[in-house]
C-alpha cells in the first residue's frame, strides 16, 4: 500500500510540474518598427537588427518558427539590440535617416529593402545595423541559431570595424 502511495505521489508532483512548466510563459522578441527602433538609438545607440521577411517566404517562416524562437537568442536580441520585422512589401511610407521610402512596383517591394539590401533582394534577410551607426550590412537566407549566435555577438560585442569578422568567427566559441 505504502508503495502504491509513493507511486502515486511521485506521478501527481511530476504531472504537477509539467503543468506548471508549459503554463510558464516564455520570453519573445521585443519587435518594433524601423522608425521606432531610430528614435530609441538617439536615445540610447546599440545595434539594430532588422527581419527582414515577406508573407510568401517559406523559409523566413521556417526562421520565424526555430531560430527566433531560441529563448537564448531572445534574451540577447532583447538586451544588446533593437529588433525590427519589417515587411519588404508593406506599401506603408517608411522614414528612416531622414529619407521617405515608398512601394516600388517594378521590383514588387518597398524601396527600403533595396536599401537595406544594397539591391540584392533575397528573403530572408537579416540586416544589422551597428551600434556606430554605420551602414546596413544585410546577411542573406535561413539563419540557424548557431549562425545567428556568432553574427549577433559580434554586432552585439561591438567588434564590427575593429575585428575582421573572419578572425571573430575563428575564436568564436559557441555558448548558446
Amino acid at each position: 500500500m505504502q508503495k502504491v502511495f509513493i507511486l502515486f505521489f511521485t506521478l501527481f508532483i511530476s504531472s504537477a510540474f509539467s503543468s506548471f512548466q508549459k503554463k510558464m510563459p516564455k520570453e519573445t522578441i521585443q519587435w518594433i518598427t524601423l522608425e521606432e527602433a531610430e528614435e530609441k538609438f538617439k536615445q540610447e545607440p546599440k545595434p539594430i537588427l532588422i527581419d527582414l521577411y515577406t508573407d510568401w517566404c517559406g523559409w523566413c517562416k521556417v526562421m520565424e518558427k526555430k531560430t527566433y524562437s531560441n529563448q537564448s537568442l531572445i534574451k540577447y536580441l532583447n538586451q544588446k539590440f533593437y529588433a525590427v520585422k519589417l515587411n519588404a512589401e508593406t506599401k506603408k511610407e517608411i522614414t528612416w535617416r531622414g529619407k521617405t521610402y515608398n512601394f516600388n512596383p517594378k521590383y514588387k517591394t518597398n524601396d527600403i529593402a533595396l536599401t537595406l539590401t544594397k539591391g540584392e533582394l533575397a528573403y530572408p534577410t537579416t540586416v544589422f545595423v551597428p551600434a556606430n551607426n554605420d551602414d546596413p550590412q544585410p546577411v542573406a537566407g535561413y539563419l540557424e541559431v548557431k549562425e545567428m549566435e556568432v553574427l549577433t555577438k559580434y554586432f552585439g560585442e561591438n567588434k564590427y570595424g575593429k575585428v575582421p569578422f573572419d578572425e571573430y568567427s575563428k575564436k568564436f566559441r559557441s555558448g548558446w
